[in-house]
């Protein structure tokens, strides 16, 4: 079992008038199933299209798997108990659906779904409210094999996937969200390649893109037929895109990235259609033929929330007359050759720009299109962290937290309907195609004796949670 650090101490509150967020505001932290689960070929889980991917030479850093990751699998118990010494409301978390489900069809893997019955039940006993993430990236092998999400037909075993999940944990789990982030399962997925599976196709990404959605909305449709009392969202990552001049050029550059990083998906998802711009965008890539009636009537299906994760700003320019677009593999299909900007602001370990503002902009934008509850589902930042006599002291990481719930809060005082703010992440994990080189976490982990440290950052959280709101500047 793992050795957890002490409880984080949580400094006396400082009592100046500071932010208070709506009470049963939802604090909460997220993780990913292969990002930390481990325990890879255990109890009848088999391989991903993430195990596939880890496994092949070059395609993640120091070819690093997923394998151990932070062995979650066998600290449950731990985890939950550090995850209640930070006063954590919530915790969100994704089901493997290779361990539930392990060639994508059939019936279910008793051993893994005891599993996430097992963690349901330990997030109750600690008063921690489960919310479940049914699609993080983790597409069972034999699907891919069969032609993944840009085949029509692996909407529909994410559907019947689903009504497994529900009928064993819908007693239990309240929040269900149906996709993370389903512009990165398409676009770095299918289009790049720099995510599993690692296919490079215009084409496919954007069938891709449309699948998942149908699959989002065949969920939906799963859930409430299962479970009609569950709270049923999506997670899209957004990012406000500015051009970097007020050139009709880069306006229109601004527009077309728009269009494939936000508009592709809140569109059809919440208004039913695809922007007639986006589609004209895109006709060298594919006639859409892939889309057929009633798809955006379900892809539609009503909500009960929307997630939104953010964690920066794009800024991009128009193309350079004469100069050809890169000629590697994209993740903006049709769009290859504009120019993203950088603007020489201070950025994380990944190279994002730091940008709270974003924050407000984005939800106030989504707002616009619903007046559903929102949640910040994911909201974190990489940085080097080092662990000096027992501690981790991440002042750049505590410093980004809270000038972004300080946006979520100027958001709130906009008017937004939002619910709840989820910290990515409770914990370092394998941070996809970086591997083990990227820290998110607000715990640290030892990847070689799997002891956590609370850093600064999730001491500072508790007393967030603790005051429900910020201290005064």
């Amino acid at each position: 079992m793992s050795n957890p650090a002490s409880p984080p101490a949580v400094d006396v509150l400082d009592e100046r008038p500071g932010l208070t967020f709506p009470p049963g505001f939802l604090w909460g932290a997220a993780t990913a199933a292969y990002q930390i689960e481990g325990a890879a070929a255990v109890d009848g889980r088999a391989p991903s299209i993430w195990d596939t991917f880890s496994h092949t030479e070059g395609r993640v850093v120091a070819g690093h798997t997923g394998d151990v990751a932070c062995d979650h699998y066998h600290r449950l118990g731990d985890d939950v108990a550090l995850m209640a010494e930070l006063g954590l409301k919530s915790y969100r978390f994704s089901v493997s659906w290779s361990r539930v489900q392990p060639t994508g069809t059939g019936a279910a893997n008793p051993g893994g779904l005891d599993f996430y019955r097992r963690l349901v039940d330990e997030l109750l006993a600690n008063g921690i409210e489960p919310w479940l993430t049914l699609y993080h990236w983790d597409l069972p092998q034999p699907l891919e094999d069969a032609g993944g999400w840009p085949a029509r037909d692996t909407a529909a075993r994410f559907a019947d996937y689903t009504t497994l999940v529900a009928d064993a944990l819908g007693d239990r789990v309240r929040y269900w969200t149906t996709l993370n982030e389903p512009w990165c399962s398409a676009f770095l997925g299918y289009g790049s390649g720099v995510h599993a599976p690692g296919r490079t196709n215009g084409a496919d990404a954007v069938r891709a893109g449309h699948h998942l959605m149908l699959g989002h909305g065949l969920a939906v449709q799963a859930l409430r037929a299962a479970r009609p009392a569950a709270e049923v969202g999506v997670t899209v990552n957004l990012y406000p895109v500015d051009p970097a001049s007020d050139s009709p050029a880069d306006s229109d550059a601004a527009r077309r990235i728009d269009g494939l990083a936000n508009r592709f998906f809140l569109d059809p998802l919440l208004r039913g259609s695809y922007p007639e711009d986006l589609v004209a965008d895109l006709s060298t890539v594919t006639d859409f033929e892939h889309v057929r009636d009633g798809d955006l009537a379900t892809i539609s299906t009503p909500l009960d929330l929307v997630g939104v994760n953010y964690y920066s700003r794009h800024v991009v320019a128009a193309p350079v007359e004469g100069v050809e677009a890169d000629p590697a593999p994209s993740c903006w299909p049709g769009s290859e050759d504009v120019r993203f900007v950088t603007r020489g602001v201070p950025v994380t370990d990944m190279g994002w720009e730091i940008d709270a503002p974003g924050l407000t902009e984005t939800l106030r934008r989504v707002n616009g299109y619903t007046d559903l509850p929102l949640y910040v589902t994911e909201n974190g930042s990489a940085f080097v962290d080092s662990v000096v006599d027992g501690q981790v002291d991440d002042v750049d990481r505590l410093a980004y937290f809270d000038a972004h719930l300080r946006a979520a809060h100027e958001a709130i005082d906009a008017g937004v309907p939002l619910r709840g703010y989820f910290a990515w992440s409770l914990m370092d994990n394998f941070e996809w195609a970086w591997g083990y080189t990227k820290r998110f976490g607000m715990i640290h982990v030892d990847y070689d004796s799997q002891v956590r440290t609370p850093k600064s950052s999730a001491k500072w959280y508790a007393s967030v949670i603790r005051r429900n709101g910020l201290a005064a500047q």
